[in-house]
């Protein structure tokens, strides 16, 4: 029995099998994850990856980010260790990853 057979019998084609598989983890990997700022803290974010860059607004306590992408710029020593990695969590504004809970020292999003 060939696989157009089987598709026939099963009531649907190959290709709309594959299109809704690709659909289903696109979702996926594109959902909202967030990243708690270290508890106690108002984290200044910045145009650009570093601390010589200009704060542009602070998160307030509590807050929690989406991290777009990550680049490295200044270290930072922070309640989350000593790193250089910078999450860009928006167009023009980066924070520390010394200062966000992200359970990992290293990269756990894309690198822009």
């Amino acid at each position: 029995m060939s696989v157009d057979q089987i598709s026939d019998i099963e009531g649907g084609d190959e290709k709309t099998t594959a299109e809704t598989t690709v659909k289903v983890t696109t979702a996926a990997a594109t959902a909202a994850v967030s990243y708690p700022v270290a508890p106690g803290y108002r984290l200044n974010v910045r145009s650009g990856p570093g601390t010589n860059y200009s704060v542009v607004r602070a998160l307030p306590e509590g807050a929690r980010v989406q991290i777009n992408c990550q680049t490295t710029g200044t270290r930072v020593s922070g309640p989350y260790g000593t790193s250089n990695i910078w999450d860009s969590i928006g167009s023009g504004q980066y924070v520390s990853d010394a200062y966000i809970r992200t359970g990992s020292d290293g990269y756990v999003a894309p690198r822009c």
